[in-house]
């Protein structure tokens, strides 16, 4: 077995890799990767296994290069919370995600979405990009581009082709950024570039993979909003009021509040409560059960509050934080 792992400095972007021909190993290495709940089951022979990983997380979106050298059957339960892309760089991958069979090569890749438990069969020579994008960072790509509230889950092409156009960019954007990761010093390892290449990842998949709202006319929200959404989004655990969000902005208190409700639906207040309760949804539904506090990850997004913060909690998601938690023991 060979294993590396390595971080930045303050731990961003995450750097992995695995070569083994163990699979319980492989498992494991793709678990911490991706779901917890992924599972491989070898499919014949497993003395071929060579499995060979890398992997790279970037906070909203995480990158694998994976081939395992063995016919597998990977299985995981809903992905909850994220999007997720397999494009096959060589061999094939056959996707089955609520009752649709998918299949993919180096000219189309698979698309899986939250909703749903996913199994796919890998040949022993698939050599797979595997692209997990976080769902509410791309359901809010869209959202802003057509200036008002989408559906979620937005139900998602189950494909598109990798070959030609779009998605023919959009994988060699990954690759590149995987060779980027493996040179001396790579660009990515500076939060800005980071941040540069997220962002243009989850943008270039919005605008890939076919959904309802593909053919809408983009819309442009004012700057003031924008820069407020910006330092929610990059800081959501400040905590700001209306008056840091309309300094920010650049305008008074009043008219953010206007633009926000044309532009967003909602006050900037109501949008960052959200914007945090989504961000604590998500942490309890990814994070180890038995090691999570909810109490640790709710002052993590910006909650001083605990009772107050339970009560918004249960409104929204139907339960309380500690149930979520429970539900993943």
């Amino acid at each position: 077995m060979v294993s590396t792992t390595s971080t930045t400095d303050g731990g961003f972007p995450v750097r992995s890799f695995l070569r083994t021909s163990d699979l319980d190993e492989a498992g494991k290495f793709c678990r911490g990767l991706f779901y917890d709940s992924v599972r491989v089951h070898p499919l014949g022979d497993t003395r071929t296994l060579d499995f060979v990983a890398e992997g790279l997380g970037l906070g909203a979106v995480t990158i694998g290069e994976i081939r395992y050298g063995a016919d597998v059957f990977v299985t995981t339960s809903d992905l909850q919370d994220a999007y997720h892309v397999l494009a096959p760089l060589a061999g094939a991958v056959q996707s089955r995600q609520l009752g649709h069979v998918v299949a993919a090569d180096p000219s189309r890749a698979v698309v899986l979405q939250p909703v749903g438990e996913v199994e796919l069969r890998l040949g022993a020579d698939c050599k797979l990009l595997s692209v997990k994008v976080d769902r509410a960072a791309l359901e809010r790509e869209v959202d802003a581009a057509l200036d008002r509230q989408v559906a979620s889950p937005m139900p998602l092409a189950a494909s598109f082709p990798t070959g030609t156009g779009r998605g023919r960019s959009w994988a060699a954007l990954v690759r590149q950024l995987l060779t980027d990761m493996r040179g001396h010093n790579p660009l990515v390892n500076c939060p800005q570039i980071a941040k540069q290449w997220r962002e243009l990842l989850i943008s270039g998949l919005a605008l890939t993979v076919e959904h309802p709202y593909s053919h809408e006319p983009a819309a442009r929200r004012p700057r003031t909003v924008k820069r407020a959404l910006d330092a929610i989004q990059d800081r959501p655990g400040h905590p700001f009021t209306a008056g840091d969000l309309a300094a920010i902005a650049g305008v008074g208190v009043r008219v953010l509040q206007d633009a926000f409700k044309q532009h967003v639906g909602m006050s900037p207040m109501t949008y960052l409560r959200r914007y945090r309760l989504d961000g604590v949804h998500r942490e309890l539904n990814t994070g180890d059960p038995w090691r999570t506090s909810v109490s640790d990850v709710a002052a993590r997004w910006g909650f001083a509050h605990l009772g107050r913060f339970a009560g918004e909690y249960r409104k929204r998601f139907g339960e309380t934080p500690s149930q979520t938690l429970r539900d993943r023991r």
